[in-house]
């Protein structure tokens, strides 16, 4: 599996950016969170938008956390496609290009007069890609067009998701995408299970036919939904959407006063975290729950 070509990586100990190595399976566990950019960001702009919420997290997870001793890590891969001045929404012919984003880049392109997502196929490599590089993940944030895709790792990494996938080629062969051959390889060979949880801010539902097995059935994986009251950008019907695509059990939807952005403010920064603790506690106590009740030989 190819690299990314771009990928931003950043623990509580160290911070490096270029090409990321394997993960040292020998080094102590740390709590890994893959954080997806939106539309016309990258990734190393994604991390300096989030820096409130990256110091709560690390506040939260220091190097000395009882489950995580290695404290924790922030995957900030950058999408594969580079976007054109054309390719960016308020940008016109007559425009001045120097006035483009120098480094905006895409999980896909929205296919012109249609729902269908050009290169999504490349975005989930890329992305399939970062996760085994850093030897796994156990959660992921999103904003945006990344808050969608961050849903779709989510669906993807869930047990017998292919089995949908593969149903959806039988009713709709000419549309329905076939699931990725990357995650099946980060299931068998990184041993790569569900997440423990996701956050999505500003996230939306793809309502392309094609995507239907992303959705059904409905993603179990923990979601908390952050939405804007005032995001022009993305509306709150799209979001809800995507809450509604979600288990009743697993989603919690939270609202701020502001637009298009990831609030950075410490009550929502708060919010996120609590989230973050809830999912890994519950996650916690369901594992020795189980482990309580397994038969013993004697």
């Amino acid at each position: 599996m190819n690299l990314p070509a771009k990928f931003f990586n950043m623990s509580a100990t160290s911070a490096s950016n270029g090409t990321s190595t394997p993960s040292d399976t020998s080094s102590p566990r740390k709590l890994k969170i893959l954080m997806l950019h939106g539309y016309t960001q990258s990734g190393p702009n994604f991390n300096s938008k989030t820096k409130a919420l990256t110091k709560l997290l690390n506040k939260h997870f220091p190097p000395t956390h009882p489950s995580y001793p290695g404290g924790i890590q922030l995957l900030y891969p950058t999408a594969p496609i580079l976007l054109l001045p054309a390719d960016i929404p308020g940008f016109s012919p007559t425009s001045d290009p120097a006035l483009a984003p120098p480094d905006a880049y895409g999980w896909w392109k929205r296919e012109t007069g249609g729902a269908r997502y050009v290169g999504i196929e490349k975005g989930l490599d890329t992305i399939a890609s970062c996760i085994e590089s850093a030897g796994g993940i156990d959660g992921v944030i999103g904003f945006s067009q990344g808050a969608c895709c961050a849903a779709f790792v989510a669906s993807l990494l869930e047990p017998n998701r292919e089995s949908a996938f593969a149903l959806q080629r039988v009713k709709n062969p000419e549309t329905a995408l076939p699931y990725p051959a990357s995650f099946t390889r980060l299931k068998n060979e990184i041993q790569q299970g569900p997440l423990k949880f996701a956050i999505s801010y500003s996230g939306f539902y793809a309502p392309y036919e094609g995507y239907t097995a992303f959705y059904e059935p409905k993603i179990r994986t923990r979601i908390l939904h952050v939405i804007g009251s005032l995001d022009s950008v993305v509306e709150e019907e799209r979001s809800m959407k995507l809450v509604d695509a979600c288990e009743e059990g697993s989603r919690e939807v939270c609202y701020h006063p502001g637009g298009h952005f990831v609030p950075m403010g410490k009550e929502y920064g708060n919010v996120a975290v609590g989230f973050i603790l809830k999912c890994l506690e519950d996650g916690k106590k369901k594992k020795e729950e189980s482990v309580e009740d397994m038969d013993v030989p004697f």
